[in-house]
This record gives structure tokens, sequence and C-alpha cells, in this order.
């Protein structure tokens, strides 16, 4: 019998999956974070600022083209298995940095001291460590987000029945 190895046949670990494992490793993952969030200083203060607080400077594409940037790592997270309530609250603390970034100069101080992507580096680095660990904080946080959707979505219907009535 042949024992020679098939050479159509790609072992396991030089897969498209591999290869996607390796470009979001922690490290890769964790200078991404840092990159975004935290990559300057202001000189004579000990605050820091990324790439995120400097591109949300430009008006009107600057917050936009951030959040597509932070969308990286959810990207990444999501390749390494993080489940969809952390992969949730990971595009929710994304849209909150994008949402209140568009506001004029107050929105970029938020998007500084908000550092979404050092949220959701956290958030991952959690999961992956305790794999089936899903605190109260997550659905607490889902549920009053939720809560907050259908309070926006229900006020307009409110506002027009009060009017006719």
């Amino acid at each position: 019998m042949n024992c020679k190895p098939n050479p159509e046949i790609l072992p396991p670990s030089s897969g498209v999956r591999a290869r996607a494992h390796r470009l979001f490793s922690d490290d890769n993952l964790d200078l991404l974070a840092y990159i975004l969030d935290d990559w300057f200083r202001i000189p004579g203060t000990q605050v820091r600022l990324g790439i995120d607080g400097l591109i949300g400077i430009i008006p009107g594409i600057g917050d936009v083209l951030a959040g597509i940037l932070s969308c990286l790592l959810i990207l990444g997270a999501w390749v390494r298995g993080v489940p969809y309530v952390t992969l949730f609250r990971m595009v929710i603390n994304v849209g909150i940095g994008v949402i209140v970034g568009a506001i004029p100069f107050a929105g970029d101080l938020f998007d500084i001291a908000w550092r979404p992507n050092h949220r959701n580096f956290a958030l991952m680095a959690r999961h992956l460590r305790e794999p089936h660990r899903h605190t109260w904080k997550d659905y607490a946080f889902l549920a009053l987000l939720g809560v907050m959707v259908l309070i926006i979505l229900a006020t307009p219907i409110v506002v027009l029945v009060l009017l006719i009535l």
C-alpha cells in the first residue's frame, strides 16, 4: 500500500481559516486597538488618542471611516469564534462612537474618552479566556438597548395619537 501523502490534500493548518486566525491573533488585534485608540499622546498631558480620534475630526466622513476601521476588530472576534451576544455588544460600542462622534467637537472629545476599540478588545479577550461566561451585564446592556430602541420607535406613534385625540 502506498503511504505517501497526497499532494492534492492540504493539511488542516494551511487553510484560509488558519491564516485568518494568525492574522487576527491577540497581538495583532491588541496592536490595532492601540493604534486606533492610543497611538499618540497630546504633548504636556497624559491624554492619548489614536487614528480613530484623528480621523473623527474630519467633518462628515471621518467618524464613518473610523467606524469601518473599528469593524476590523469585530471581524477578528467573529473569526475567532466570539458569540453573537458579545459581537453585538462590540457593534453597539462602535455604533455609539460613530453616532456621538458625529457631533462636532464634543463628539470628538467623547470619542477619545470612550475608546471603543479597547472596550471591544477587552470583551473579546474576556470571552476567549472564559468562553461560556456571559455576565448579567451583557444581557442587561442588550435589554436596556432594546427598550431604548422600542421607546424611540414608539415615540412618533404616541405623538401622532396624542395629536389626533
